[in-house]
């Protein structure tokens, strides 16, 4: 009888790993399954435990059993899949329940007329509904975000493209920070846009590097990440905001300011949007607020930049889709966000701390709320000797060089993204990082 109920449980496994039987499709009920099988019900009842023991279905009462959805698989955010058992590349943070909280606010849309208007094709306007939520959710102390000035990408990275070739034309130059968001070294790349590295301190962007570097050869933008800079997770105070702000109107250049982290810091100074809303296109996501693989980018523009963001998310094919747009409309609407956003704040505050002790007298820089952990390695060791290092231990960082800018020289530093592993885990794979930097190269024996 046990064979009999394990190769039942066996077949049905073979489905699901075939494709047969998918993600959320619904298997029969156990009485039915016993007939079509040829079984008692009290084998069809065990190989039903048999499944859900092996991770393969869930029960949900009142509704059936379901297949589902696979373990994901640990991709390294800025490279192709690997096979590290840790990757603290990956920096997508996931609360506890949060796919319990999101599918709740799916459930509106699988009513017919509902779904129906979801699934309607949406321009880079949206709705109105859409803009409202964003504009509330964006509005802080200092700002609140005209909503008819709110436009929509499918993602955050198309949402700073479009603002990109809305402002800068190819062949043109683009100020950053000295080390930036490497999506952003590509989308410039993709659009002939020359990246100009400004010079920055432990407060950010130093406004007259700006103001030197235009004086220099005209840029035609400033891209920007006040809030929680990756990769090293600093915040911009308001003073420098100010002063940034004045370098703006002085060359008459527009900023994009990146916040798609922003959401982690309730007391950060205002957006520098606030400061210079003429001056600032700023772009923002649901991709780490909420969750990756349902995501909505935002673009706020000033009126004078409306039409030229529009045609660039246009051309660009960047418009934010209908679906994503009502479920996001939602989540925005009924809490869900907001509730989602204080969890990873907590579990963030919670990974820093762990990374403070697990990295005691190491030279590492961040900030309170930060996901990101910027370590300058100790001599020896340079950045892709130590990233070499690590891999061989089974553990995935991102060298420096990802976001340097320019023939500068490259730092020996690594960015610890501290969002994926379970926080076991996170300690104890910084504590290994630590001992081997420790150790130094040197101590490392050959493979």
């Amino acid at each position: 009888m046990a064979r009999d109920f394990r190769r039942a449980a066996d077949a049905v496994a073979a489905q699901i790993a075939a494709g047969r039987l998918r993600p959320g499709d619904r298997l029969p009920t156990q009485r039915a399954f016993a007939r079509r099988h040829g079984i008692a019900d009290s084998t069809a009842s065990r190989v039903y435990a048999e499944l859900a023991r092996r991770g393969l279905v869930t029960g949900e009462v009142g509704r059936g059993t379901f297949v589902r959805a696979a373990a994901p698989a640990a991709d390294p955010a800025l490279a192709e899949p690997t096979a590290a058992r840790v990757d603290l590349e990956l920096n997508y943070p996931v609360a506890a329940g949060q796919s319990e909280l999101l599918g709740a606010g799916l459930a509106r849309l699988a009513r017919p007329d509902v779904l129906a208007a979801a699934l309607r094709p949406s321009g880079a306007a949206g709705t109105a509904a859409a803009r409202e939520a964003v504009a509330g959710l964006l509005t802080s102390a200092g700002w609140a975000p005209d909503p008819d000035g709110v436009l929509f990408a499918g993602n955050g990275r198309q949402a700073i493209a479009s603002a990109l070739a809305a402002l800068v034309r190819p062949g043109g130059r683009l100020g950053v920070e000295a080390l930036t968001y490497p999506v952003v070294k590509a989308v410039a790349a993709r659009l002939g846009i020359t990246p100009v590295p400004l010079e920055c301190d432990g407060e950010g962007l130093l406004p007259g590097a700006l103001l030197a570097a235009h004086r220099a050869a005209p840029l035609g933008g400033v891209y920007v990440q006040p809030t929680l800079h990756n990769p090293l997770g600093v915040t911009m105070p308001d003073p420098r905001r100010a002063e940034l702000a004045a370098a703006l109107r002085e060359t008459g250049l527009t900023a994009v300011e990146d916040a798609v982290w922003s959401f982690l810091r309730e007391d950060a100074p205002p957006p520098l949007a606030a400061y210079a809303p003429e001056r600032v296109i700023l772009v923002d996501s649901t991709s780490k607020r909420l969750a990756p693989g349902l995501t909505v980018g935002f673009a706020v523009t000033p009126p004078a930049l409306t039409a030229a963001v529009t045609a660039a998310l246009r051309s660009g094919g960047w418009a934010g889709a209908g679906y994503a747009l009502a479920a996001v409309t939602g989540w925005l609407t009924d809490g869900t966000a907001t509730a989602i956003a204080a969890a990873k704040r907590a579990d963030a505050r919670h990974r820093q701390r762990i990374a403070a002790e697990a990295l005691a007298g190491l030279t590492t820089t961040s900030g309170p709320g930060s996901y990101f952990r910027w370590w300058e390695l100790p001599a020896p060791w340079r950045a892709d000797t130590f990233v070499a290092a690590a891999a061989r231990l089974g553990i995935a960082v991102t060298p420096a060089a990802s976001f340097v800018v320019g023939p500068h020289r490259t730092p020996s530093a690594v960015r610890l993204g501290l969002a994926s592993p379970p926080p076991a885990v996170l300690g104890r794979t910084l504590t290994t990082l630590a001992d081997l930097a420790r150790t130094g190269p040197d101590g490392v024996a050959p493979e």
